[in-house]
């Protein structure tokens, strides 16, 4: 198995390191975060370095995601990302044994999708997405990049979601319409 390494070591990474070790589809290195956390764990995993580390880490170790939610903001996920793609990274898909996507959806690079997420045939979901967990992205949706779709969202048919949206929990979106940012959990978006 691939090496991969984590960046951002709060709650979503703990999520993220759940669904790499079910998978078994990378060793975890470690985890990157604030300088004054290198050393200590996460989950059994070493904080192995900050930001200022990743040049040297990208020596070793070519493989990387970033682990840092999207709840009032995605900037540092973005800033993030981008300073791995300038450091020549590969950033994978990390796809949960637990979901289910349809033959002709796709994930691109550097999204996460949860345990019990299904995606429909035909959708399409963007770099460095969230798909959270029992999420369901119904067929020929296109979820743009930057996204959030949080916990038991719905997302029916037909629906774009701009990038750098966030969908809050539990939301509905109706068959068709275009999502362009941040819906409150528990809506229905028509």
């Amino acid at each position: 198995m691939k090496e991969i390494i984590l960046v951002g070591g709060g709650g979503h990474c703990k999520a993220v390191i759940d669904i790499i070790e079910q998978s078994e589809s990378y060793i975890i290195a470690g985890i990157v975060d604030k300088e004054e956390l290198v050393g200590t764990e996460v989950l059994g995993y070493k904080v192995i370095g900050c930001d200022d580390d990743l040049a040297k880490l990208r020596e070793q170790i070519p493989n990387a995601i970033v682990t840092v939610g999207h709840i009032e903001s995605n900037e540092l996920r973005k800033k993030l990302y981008s300073q791995l793609k300038e450091l020549d990274f590969t950033l994978p898909s990390i796809v949960s044994p637990r979901a289910y996507i349809a033959k002709g959806a796709s994930i691109d690079e550097g999204s996460v999708v949860m345990h019990d997420v299904v995606i429909n045939s035909g959708a399409s979901v963007g770099k460095n997405s969230i798909i959270n967990t029992k999420a369901l992205v119904e067929h020929e949706c296109k979820v743009e990049d930057n996204t959030h779709i949080s916990t038991g969202a719905i997302i029916n048919g037909n629906v774009v979601v701009k990038e750098n949206s966030f969908v809050g929990s539990g939301v509905i979106v109706v068959q068709g319409v275009t999502v362009d940012g941040f819906i409150k959990a528990g809506s229905v978006f028509k």
